[in-house]
This record gives structure tokens, sequence and C-alpha cells, in this order.
């Protein structure tokens, strides 16, 4: 099983330093081959590292594999470490697996761009760099793999680079998320001068001896860590980057949402969540940040006409339901959201890029409809997306997923009605502005003509991609469904169990009510956007739908406080005094060039003379000593 653990990251990057450096000597074959096998073969090993794992499980819960000494100052060791349990192997699966179809996915979708090998140099960089994330056995290389993916994703998002908004989008996203980052590092910087390690196993165990609960230094800790999820997970108040982030490839948006960027804070709070439970206001701001994101993106997503941003903000707002569960403590239920999400998001993010490829790279939803006929296979696996997604009952795994955290949002101890009650309501807006990006683009006239129909290679991973999509969820049934429980079985003693209050209740009255609210959006939305009423024209042009569209003008007020103050100060200082030092230096060393360059003038008379005159002068000198 060891073996394995350090397969599983090095693959890829191995892989992307083939790439990297040979690429230009490589066909595209071979860079295909590369790409697409590197990720498989990591979903290979981490198979059989699982299948290890479930049949033979390690002492303590979790098997360590040290490759070697990192760092090595005094009595601090920072090892590259991997460490596999539970909480690693599903996170390295759903990397993995989802990475891998996104990467087949992206043979056909990036056939023709002229950066092919670096686009697949930069993928498996990503898939790797995500990977020793969720594997490091300390916070230090886990910082490492932080900011790998953090990189990639500047790399990625500004792919095409010669668009410059593509190249602010991509700036954008660096720099919100490394607001998040210096957070972080100062929440690691106090975690070891506190206890003197890293090492995530050995510092859980000495918060949870030398700290109580609601100690200062707990809250502060945990509210920096928190500060770092924020960025990388998008969460308020720090979600803008996201959106403007499909100005990537459309397989980069899956990559980046469902299976990498986006989740790393959800993972870094689950993993760190025996410092979390020290600080149940960071907890409480945890569940509170989760419900307000999810309404607020879940607003924006109806003001939308971009079909990758009404995506943007359904992520956004699906992350925020992870941020619900695991600020209650329901960790197994937002781990198991993750999952689904990951399956149905990336299904839809391919689908949609599938959809703008064939129409000639449009985005605009209102300039396409009428698809359904025109790509039945696309159609059908966007219409599972989009339903499960909405948790359509029973049927989808986004219904069993989303369930849990609904319920655990009432029935939770450390819970409030007022987060169920946003839980539930989001789920209606989920409903709703899904159901209206399907009915605009796939129903109506045909606005814009697809000029072909994909590939296999295109279509395979859809179809594996909305199969898990449905049957995902039956791996996690709830208590009065049936008798599988698999996944909470196997974060049985890894993860504590929420406590239940007792409520007169059941959860089936819970359950049925969720699937009203679900199915309450779906109608509405074919009320609404199917049937063309006179309100959707209204709202379509209307200053509510320009707020929901601007993202409740966050961007805005942050250009306003952030951003023009930083250019007017910039401008201010652009000519002080410390340039003027440098600038005497330049011009110092441009006018000893200037001179220099004289004697450098092609004739050959000039070079005599001048090495005569010197061998006079050093003759001189020497009989003078």
């Amino acid at each position: 099983m060891t073996t394995y653990i350090g397969l599983i990251p090095a693959i890829p990057l191995l892989s992307f330093l083939i790439i990297s450096l040979f690429g230009r000597i490589l066909s595209k074959k071979a860079i295909a081959v590369l790409g697409v096998g590197s990720v498989s073969l990591s979903a290979v090993f981490t198979i059989l590292a699982g299948i290890d794992f479930l049949s033979s499980p390690p002492a303590g819960g979790a098997c360590v594999s040290t490759i070697y000494t990192w760092i090595s100052a005094g009595e601090f060791n920072a090892r590259i470490s991997f460490v596999l349990d539970p909480l690693s192997l599903v996170f390295c699966f759903v990397i993995t697996f989802v990475g891998a179809l996104i990467h087949l996915y992206s043979v056909e979708f990036m056939n023709d761009d002229d950066g092919f090998v670096r686009f697949f140099a930069y993928m498996n960089l990503f898939v790797s760099s995500m990977l020793i994330l969720v594997l490091a056995d300390n916070l230090l290389l886990l910082y490492l793999g932080w900011e790998g993916v953090g990189l990639c994703s500047y790399l990625l998002i500004g792919f095409w680079y010669k668009e410059p908004e593509n190249g602010y989008a991509a700036r954008k996203a660096f720099i919100v998320t490394r607001i998040g980052d210096t957070a972080l590092i100062l929440g690691l910087f106090l975690l070891f001068v506190s206890f003197g390690t890293l090492d995530i196993q050995d510092l859980m165990q000495q918060v949870s001896s030398k700290w109580i609960t609601g100690s200062p230094l707990a809250v502060i800790s945990a509210a920096l860590l928190l500060g770092g999820a924020l960025g990388k997970s998008a969460q308020l108040p720090l979600q803008t980057w996201l959106p403007d982030a499909m100005a990537g490839p459309s397989p980069v948006s899956a990559l980046i949402h469902a299976a990498t960027m986006v989740t790393a804070g959800v993972y870094l709070i689950t993993r760190t969540h025996v410092l979390f439970a020290l600080a149940p206001l960071v907890m409480a701001a945890v569940a509170i940040i989760g419900a307000v994101t999810l309404l607020v993106a879940g607003f924006s997503a109806l003001g939308q006409t971009d079909l990758k941003r009404v995506l943007a903000y359904s992520t956004i707002s699906q992350i925020g339901y992870m941020f619900l569960a695991i600020g209650i403590g329901a960790w197994s239920a937002g781990v198991f959201h993750f999952m689904i999400h990951a399956f149905f998001k990336a299904l839809l993010f391919l689908s949609a890029g599938a959809v703008i490829l064939l129409l000639h790279h449009e985005h605009n939803m209102f300039k396409m409809g009428g698809l359904r006929k025109k790509m039945p296979v696309i159609f059908i696996t966007f219409l599972i997306g989009g339903a499960s997604l909405s948790a359509l009952p029973l049927v989808t795994a986004g219904f069993y997923s989303k369930d849990q955290i609904l319920w655990f949002g009432w029935a939770s101890e450390t819970s409030s009605h007022w987060l169920w009650v946003a839980g539930i309501a989001g789920a209606f807006l989920t409903s709703l502005y899904t159901f209206r990006m399907i009915f605009i683009t796939f129903f109506g006239e045909p606005k814009t003509i697809p000029d072909h129909k994909p590939g296999s290679l295109m279509t395979i991973p859809l179809i594996v991609l909305a199969a898990l999509s449905v049957i995902g969820g039956f791996i996690e049934m709830p208590e009065n469904m049936g008798p599988v429980h698999l996944f909470s079985k196997l974060f049985d003693g890894v993860l504590p169990v929420v406590n239940l209050s007792e409520v007169e209740n059941t959860e089936m009255i819970f359950q049925i009510l969720s699937a009203i609210v679900s199915l309450g959006g779906i109608w509405l939305a074919y009320r609404l956007f199917f049937k063309k009423s006179t309100f959707a024209d209204w709202f379509k042009d209307s200053r509510l739908s320009e707020f929901f569209y601007s993202g409740f003008g966050f961007d805005k007020v942050y250009n306003t406080l952030f951003v023009k103050p930083a250019i007017w100060l910039s401008e201010i200082d652009k000519k002080d005094f410390i340039d003027s030092v440098y600038t005497f230096i330049a011009k110092g060393t441009e006018f000893s060039g200037s001179i220099l360059s004289r004697s450098q003038n092609g004739r050959l008379r000039w070079y005599v003379l001048a090495l005569t005159f010197g061998i006079v002068i050093l003759l001189t000198f020497m009989i003078c000593l």
C-alpha cells in the first residue's frame, strides 16, 4: 500500500516534467497519451491503494509513506511524507478519476489549439499539486501543494493570455486567493510557535491535549486557517475571483470546480477538524458564511447570461453547502456532498464546454436555444447533471447528498433552524436557476446552429459522469430509506459523529419537504422560462437582474475601496527618490557602456595602436617599480 501512495502524486508530476522538457519534439498523440495516461494511472493506483486499505485497515486508521526528509533544522523536521486515510482516499479518488475523465475530454476539446502541449503540462501539474495537498502528512507540505494549485490556476485561467481580459482574470484569481493564503501561512506560523511541529497527526493530538475549548489561541488559529479556506474555496468575502475564472478553457473550469482548487478549503477545515472543534465561534462563522454564500451565489446565478458563469456561481453556492455542513459538525455529510458535487459539476462544465465549442465559442445562453434536437447526447447528459444539481428526489445523487446537509441543518445540536431555512431556500434557488439555464439553452427556437457533432473522446466522459451523477448517491442512503451506509462506515472513528437533538418530526417529513422545494423550483422555472412569461422578460432587463448579474456589486465595492486607491498611490509614488537611485545607476551603466563601445569600431589599426599603447604603459610601470 505504501508503494502506491507515493506513486499517486509522482506520476502526474513526472508527466509534467517530460511534457515541459520534451513537448516540442513529441507528437500530439504522445502528449495526449502522457497527459491522460499519467492521471489515469494515478487513478488505478488510488483504486488499488483503496482496495488494500479497505481489505486490511492499517493500525491507527492511516497508512503513512515517507519518501525523504525535506527540511531538518534543529528539532524541526519536515518530510516529504504522504498519509492515506479515509479522508485523503476519497479526495484522491475524486481528483484522479474525475481528473482522468476531464483529461480525456480535453484531448478532443484542445486538439486544434496552438497551446496543446502547454495545456497538458499545466493540467498534469495541477492534478499533482492537488494530490500533494490532500496526501500531505504535514502542513508545510500541504502548503506546498496549496501554492501549487494557486500557481496552476493562474496559468490555466490566463491560458489564452493574448486576450487582455483573460490575463486580468488570472491576476485577479491569484491576488484574491493570495489574501487567504496570507492568513493561512500566519496560522501555520502560530501553530508552529505554539507546538514546535507541523505534522498534522502530532499537531492535532497536542491541540486537543493542551488547548481547551474556546481558547483564544485556538480561536485565532482556526480563524486564520478559515481565512485561507475562504480564498481557495471562493466563499464570502473572497468569492469574486471564481466567476471571472471562466476565462480559461472549459476543461480547466471543470477541473477547478469539481476536483481541485475550490475544494481545497473544505479539505483543510475537515483535515484540521480537531482544531476547529475547539473554536465554536469559528465553527459558527463557517456555517454562517456557508449559508450566506449559498444564497448570494444562488441569486447571482439567476442574473447571468453566460452559460459558464451560471455554473461558476452554482459552484460557489454548492461549496457554501459544504461549509454549512462542516460548520455544524456534519463532517461526513460535507465530504459526501463534495464527492457527488464533483460528479455532476464536472459533467455540467464539460457539457457546457461542448455546447460552447460546437456553437463557435458562443457563451450567451440567449443566443443558443433549441439544442436538444441538435445535440441529443449533450442535452441528456446536461439534463442529468442539472437534475442532480437541483437534487431531483430519489433518482439523482444530488438529492441524497444535499438531503443529509439539510437534515443535519435542522436536527444537529450545534445548528440553528435559520441555517436550515437558508439551506432550503438555496435548494429552491438552485432548481430555479438550473432549469432556467436548461430551458433557455436547449429549448425554444434555435439561434445558433452547431457546425459539427462531438466525438467519442468528449461524449464518453459525459456518459460516465452522468451515470455517477445518478448512482453515486446510493452508496450513502438515509437511515429511513435503506441499509446502505458505505460512506459513513468509511469515516467511522475518523470524523466525529453529529449529535442530533430530539425533534418531534421525523426525517421523512423533511425529505418530503426538500423534494417539494426542489420540484417547486423546477416548476417555477418551467412557468417563467419555458412558457416565456412576461415576468421573465421584465426580469431580464430589470435593475434587479443587473444587481444579480454583478454578483451583488462586490467587485464594484472592492474596486472603490482597494483597487482604485492602490492605483492612485502607485501613480503618486511613481517618481519617488528610490526610483531615482536606480535610475542613476542605470544611467551611469549606460554611459560607461557607451564610452567602452567606442573602442569597438572594427578598425584593425586602432586595435593595434591601443594594444601597443597598453604595452608601453605596462612596461613603463614595471621599470619605474
